[in-house]
């Protein structure tokens, strides 16, 4: 058997988001959206995803689901990754805070979309892990190890937030550093299922929020 090449794992990466696509034309009614912005589908094209996960599970990786990472943690399935990207509406030069980096993935992603991005993972292992990733890369993402529900006040205001683990309510730090005309993209419920929501803070400070649909991810872990 051949071994597999770059080629081939691009091949992989295309089939994944003609997956996505799919998942986003089912979900129209529930999304808003009948497929992915046209940036966000190219830096899904453009990025190794098979880097961002254990090695052993490199030929998993393009495959529409979730997958262990250790630490009882997992990288999201493909469609909702995208999904919460997608409904983070980045621009270029956006300054964004990543509360849960994991292996660097979607930082990678909003990186590759011209984002300005500050991830805190509160798992030293996986922010070393993310860290050599993206240099090996050229990615230039700041990462620190720390309770990302403090927020990340060196680095603020952030225009956009994007918690990767579920939360009761959005934790008040990041409410406090989100600029005006900003938004959070968070799962918001207890530990079975959560909605997916969408979090827009207005000119005056104020905050509106709106439920997606129904996802299920770990808790958000706090230091200690």
């Amino acid at each position: 058997m051949k071994p597999m090449t770059e080629q081939h794992l691009a091949m992989y990466r295309r089939h994944m988001v003609e997956v996505i696509d799919m998942h986003f034309d089912l979900t129209e009614e529930e999304i808003g959206r009948n497929a992915p912005h046209p940036q966000l589908r190219r830096a899904l094209i453009d990025v190794p995803r098979h880097l961002f996960v254990p090695q052993s599970l490199m030929l998993m990786s393009y495959q529409d689901t979730p997958l262990p990472i250790g630490f009882d943690k997992t990288i999201s399935q493909p469609f909702i990754g995208a999904l919460m990207l997608d409904l983070l509406q980045i621009e270029p030069g956006a300054r964004i805070l990543e509360v849960g980096t994991g292996l660097g993935y979607q930082a990678a992603i909003m990186a590759d979309m011209g984002a300005d991005v500050f991830s805190v993972e509160v798992v030293e292992e996986f922010a070393e892990a993310a860290k050599e990733r993206f240099a090996a890369l050229g990615y230039e993402i700041e990462v620190r190890v720390g309770d990302g529900s403090r927020g990340w006040a060196e680095h603020g205001p952030f225009d956009r937030i994007m918690v990767t683990a579920a939360a009761e309510k959005v934790p008040d730090a990041l409410l406090d550093e989100l600029s005006p005309g900003g938004r959070i993209v968070i799962p918001l419920g207890g530990s079975e299922i959560q909605q997916l929501s969408v979090v827009d803070k207005d000119s005056s400070g104020q905050t509106e929020t709106h439920e997606i649909m129904p996802v299920r991810f770990t808790q958000l872990e706090l230091a200690v």
